[in-house]
Parts: C-alpha cells; sequence; structure tokens
C-alpha cells in the first residue's frame, strides 16, 4: 500500500508541475492584469466603497437572494481562510524559498480584480429557483451569460472533484499535520481524528447555504483575530527583523545573482500555485458563495467579494510568511525538513514558546473546519448543474466520509491532487471573464454614474 501511494505522489507530483508551467502562470496573473486595466484599476477605485458594504448599510430584506453581503464575505472567506494562510504558506516557502511570498502578492493584487469580475457575473447571471434558493457560479455565467452550457458542465465536473481536494482533503490532512507537530501521539489516531472532523462537518453542511453562512460569519472573524493577533505580537517583538525580512522576499523573487534562476523558477511557480491556493482568485469557487448574497446590484457583490483577495493574502499570509522568516524557522535552521503547517506551528513556537503552536493548531482546526463546510457548498451547487438537485444530499453524505480519507493519507499526495484540480478548474471559469469583461465594464460604469449621481441605486 506504501508503495503504491509513494508511486501515486510522485506521479501526481509531475502532472501537478506540468499543470503548473508557465502557461497556467501567464494565463493565471495575466488575467488579472488584463481585468485590472480594463476595468480601470477596480482594486483602488472602489476598495473603500467595498468596505462601506459589508457594514449592511446597502443591505435590503426585500432583495432576491438568501444572506447578507457581509455572510456571502464571511462563507468566502472560510473556504480561503484556511489551511492556504497556514500550511500553504509554509508550503511555499519550504519548496519554493522566501521569494514566493512576493508572487504570492502578485496573484492577490491582480487577482482583486479577477475576483470582483466573477463574483460580479456570477449574480447577474445567476438562477433563483420558485423555494428562493440560489444556484450560481461560472458554470451559471457560462450558460447563461455566454451560451455554453457545455463548458459550465465542464467547470462543474472540476469544481466537483476540486471540492473533494482542496476543500475537503487537503483541509482534514494539514490538520493531522499541524497538530502532529504539537502531539506527536496525533500519529498513532489519525482515524479517529478524521471520524471527529466529519462528524462536525455533517452536522453543518445538511443545513445548506443559510446555516453554512450563519456558522462562518461566527467563527471565520474570531479565529482571523486570533491568529492575527498573534502573529502581529510576534512580529512586534521580532520588528527589528523585518525590513531584512522583506528584503529576503524580494532579493529571492528578484535577483538571480541571490537565488539563482531555478530558484526564482521555484519561487514564482510556488508563489502562484500557493497564492491562489489561499484567495482562490481565478478559480471560480468563490462566486457560487457570492451569487446567493441578498442584492439587486451585481456591482457591490463583486466590491464585496474584492475585499477577500486582500484580508486573505495581503494580510493575514503576508503574516505567516513573516513569522516563518523572523522567527528563523525558514533556511538551514528549519529542523527535519519541517513543511506545511508543521512549520508554521514551529515559527510560532520559537517566540512564543508551545502556546504559539497550540495557536496555531487551534487555528488550522478552526480554519479547516470552516474550509471544509465552505467548499461542500461548492460542490453540492455543481453537482446540482450535473445531476439535478436529487444528487445534492448523496454528494454531502460522500463529502463528509472523505473528510475521513484526507486525514489519514500523505500530506504531498494531497497537495499535489489539489494543485492539478485548481487548474482544471480555473480554465473555464477564466475563459468566461475574458469573453464577459466588457459586460462587467459597462455594469461597472453604469453602477458608479448612478452612485455619484446619487440616483437610480437600490438602498434602504
Amino acid at each position: 500500500m506504501n508503495n503504491f501511494l509513494d508511486y501515486l505522489t510522485v506521479l501526481t507530483g509531475r502532472l501537478s508541475g506540468y499543470a503548473w508551467g508557465v502557461p497556467s502562470i501567464i494565463l493565471l496573473v495575466g488575467t488579472g492584469l488584463y481585468l485590472t486595466l480594463r476595468l480601470g484599476f477596480i482594486q483602488i477605485r472602489g476598495f473603500k466603497h467595498s468596505f462601506q458594504l459589508i457594514t449592511g448599510k446597502f443591505d435590503k430584506e426585500s432583495d432576491p437572494g438568501e444572506v447578507t453581503h457581509f455572510q456571502a464575505l464571511s462563507t468566502a472567506l472560510s473556504a480561503t481562510i484556511g489551511t492556504g494562510n497556514i500550511a500553504g504558506v509554509a508550503t511555499a516557502i519550504a519548496f519554493g524559498g522566501p521569494g514566493a511570498v512576493f508572487w504570492m502578492w502578485v496573484t492577490a493584487v491582480v487577482g482583486m480584480a479577477t475576483k470582483f469580475t466573477s463574483c460580479l457575473l456570477a449574480l447577474n447571471f445567476r438562477t433563483i429557483h420558485e423555494n428562493g434558493e440560489v444556484s450560481g457560479g461560472p458554470m451559471y455565467t457560462l450558460k447563461n451569460g455566454l451560451n455554453m452550457p457545455k463548458l459550465g458542465g465542464l467547470f462543474a465536473v472540476f469544481a466537483l472533484i476540486a471540492s473533494f481536494g482542496i476543500g475537503n482533503m487537503v483541509q482534514a490532512n494539514s490538520v493531522v499535520d499541524g497538530l502532529g507537530f504539537i502531539m506527536p501521539q496525533i500519529a498513532d489516531h489519525k482515524l479517529m481524528l478524521g471520524v471527529v472532523m466529519a462528524i462536525m462537518v455533517g452536522l453543518v453542511i445538511i443545513g445548506g447555504i443559510k446555516r453554512i453562512a450563519k456558522v462562518a460569519s461566527r467563527i471565520v472573524p474570531f479565529m482571523a483575530i486570533v491568529y492575527s493577533l498573534a502573529a502581529v505580537f510576534i512580529l512586534i517583538l521580532n520588528f527589528d527583523r523585518i525590513p531584512a525580512a522583506f528584503a529576503t522576499i524580494f532579493n529571492h523573487a528578484l535577483n538571480p545573482w541571490a537565488a539563482g534562476g531555478g530558484a526564482i523558477g521555484a519561487a514564482l511557480q510556488y508563489g502562484v500555485a500557493r497564492g491562489v491556493f489561499s484567495n482562490e482568485s481565478g478559480l471560480g469557487s468563490a462566486p457560487m458563495a457570492h451569487a446567493a448574497a441578498r442584492t439587486r446590484e451585481p456591482v457591490r457583490e463583486g466590491l464585496v467579494a474584492m475585499i477577500g483577495p486582500f484580508i486573505d493574502t495581503i494580510v493575514i499570509c503576508s503574516m505567516t510568511a513573516l513569522v516563518i522568516i523572523v522567527s528563523g524557522a525558514w533556511g538551514a535552521a528549519r529542523p527535519d525538513n519541517l513543511q506545511g503547517a508543521a512549520l508554521s506551528a514551529y515559527a510560532f513556537q520559537q517566540t512564543l514558546g508551545p502556546s504559539g503552536a497550540w495557536i496555531v493548531g487551534f487555528g488550522l482546526v478552526f480554519f479547516a473546519y470552516t474550509t471544509i463546510i465552505a467548499w461542500s457548498y461548492y460542490g453540492d451547487r455543481s453537482a446540482e448543474y450535473l445531476f439535478g438537485a436529487r444528487a445534492v444530499l448523496p454528494y454531502r453524505i460522500i463529502y463528509t466520509v472523505l473528510v475521513v480519507v484526507g486525514a489519514y493519507i500523505p500530506l504531498k499526495l494531497v497537495w499535489n491532487f489539489a494543485d492539478i484540480a485548481n487548474i482544471l478548474m480555473a480554465v473555464p471559469n477564466l475563459i468566461s471573464l475574458i469573453l464577459l469583461a466588457g459586460v462587467v465594464k459597462g455594469l461597472s460604469k453604469d453602477y458608479f454614474d448612478r452612485m455619484s449621481s446619487g440616483g437610480g441605486l437600490c438602498t434602504n
């Protein structure tokens, strides 16, 4: 069995390397850059207004949809503020060096425009059923916006597969990895831990998006604040090392004499791959959550969604990366080739002692839990698109069982599987964004023109 898993790990590693080659990087970052220019740097123009929207000032109970702007954002963030912020950053640095962090930032900045576009389109082309439930996302954008139902079906297939990887098994695996660093004996109880996680997941996802959004809107802000405060405290204690940490990141990302050509290539590959894993910009997953928002203004939900990559990658991922570098956890001092969540736990432990590792461990548990429940919604929307409403319950049962599987199989294999599924999912979504960029530009211009004149906006 172990030999088969080793073979599978090597094979998926090669496939992942091909999948995340130069063409994929150009497609992802290039699409974000194109949308940034086409939409007149929406990341800057709409930044302030996006935060005004999540306060609830513009919410209206009678608008179509199932959840508020804040709940939609919390659900989407619960799928992204997870192991990508703790394990993903550490994996990027372990395999790509500190320069990978720079490329994570790049994916986040241009990804804000990508996320704005995809979520605006998801709301604009969503389907609202007679019972008030919403179905939306890139498959409906492709079907209703471009009359490409088969390509929409292809996206749904990849999203369904990805939900089992990035949204499920990666999360469960990283919980075991992180807790295993704190409590080595956990390695003997992987199955039991997986069963406990599966039960907790099943209790929530059976209630659909409303219950998922309610749980996510309570857990995500709390854990994000706790984790961020711990990271900020470490950075304050190591304040004098922060300038050198930034210099190290830029040097390894851009200076071939410092890092070597191969090292720069690894930084680029792992930085973009982990950046996309962290904030999911371009994948097309978050639009499925944002499509359920209660609003008549698609531009508003695009602006709310745009905050996601900023909070997720620019803020939280940067904190993790800086802690790893300033604590000395990266480089020759890294013991036993630690990677993933264990490396982040070690970095926090270097400054805060055992309590630092426990913060990472508990952060992983809660972040991974909310990610798993959020991704179940993405998967069941895809299952519904492909097979109808009757497929949703069987999907949720299979999804819950796979939490146990993810807790048990090797870390590298799970990450490879997730990376392959991610890029397959991104391609149909990016096609829709490029082809419908003109529609997004028109809707955005109309909205901001009306906002400037103070007339015609759907407000309370």
